[in-house]
């Protein structure tokens, strides 16, 4: 099969997209609006970006009426955002917020999620997330114009919290002890699975 771009429309290409570009990490990202009103909402289109200067990045799109959601409408209003990274563990949680809510309504308060305050950064971390980044915002690239156009948000990282039940002896994360969740397409989600190591030649 081959597909041209050109010839679908842009939930057709969406679709194909989260269905191959597997799996997903899911940035949970926890944002405050101006007056300081929390929010909270997962993006699987995410990925770090380099180490020096330690950046990632996620692509929150517009909604189904070409504006853009709650998260990023706050990144640009404070310049700060902080990406907590899913567990099996929280995944009902995580997907609850996914839903949509009135802007200025908090999914933590709405959906009894825990949280804590940040060092730096103004929105609060998500108190049982196993690893938290404060970013401050870097730039913003957008994408295309209208309903699920796109925009990648870059930030800088400020702080990192990584829980301690999820290092080795050796002071390393354990992934198993981390049990990541992965975003495929559709409804589906992955855990580790089996992990198979490959050594990186000379």
């Amino acid at each position: 099969m081959e597909l041209n771009p050109e010839n679908l429309k842009p939930r057709e290409m969406y679709q194909w997209m989260v269905q191959t570009i597997l799996p997903r990490p899911i940035a949970w990202v926890s944002t405050v609006n101006a007056a300081g009103a929390t929010n909270l909402a997962p993006f699987s289109f995410f990925a770090g970006v380099c180490a020096r200067p330690p950046t990632l990045m996620f692509g929150p799109a517009n909604d189904r009426f070409g504006q853009p959601k709650d998260t990023l409408r706050n990144v640009k209003a404070t310049g700060e955002f902080v990406v907590n990274l899913v567990s099996e563990s929280l995944g009902e949680l995580m997907n609850a917020t996914s839903a949509t809510l009135p802007y200025g309504e908090s999914e933590f308060e709405r959906f009894g999620i825990a949280s804590t305050p940040s060092v730096v950064v103004r929105p609060p971390r998500v108190a049982a997330s196993p690893v938290a980044f404060e970013c401050r915002l870097d730039r913003i690239i957008r994408f295309g114009e209208g309903p699920i156009a796109g925009n990648a948000v870059f930030g800088t990282i400020v702080r990192m919290h990584v829980r301690d039940e999820i290092l080795n002896a050796e002071g390393q994360v354990d992934v198993r002890s981390f049990a990541p969740l992965a975003r495929l397409g559709g409804d589906l989600y992955a855990s580790l699975g089996e992990l198979i190591r490959l050594s990186r030649p000379e």
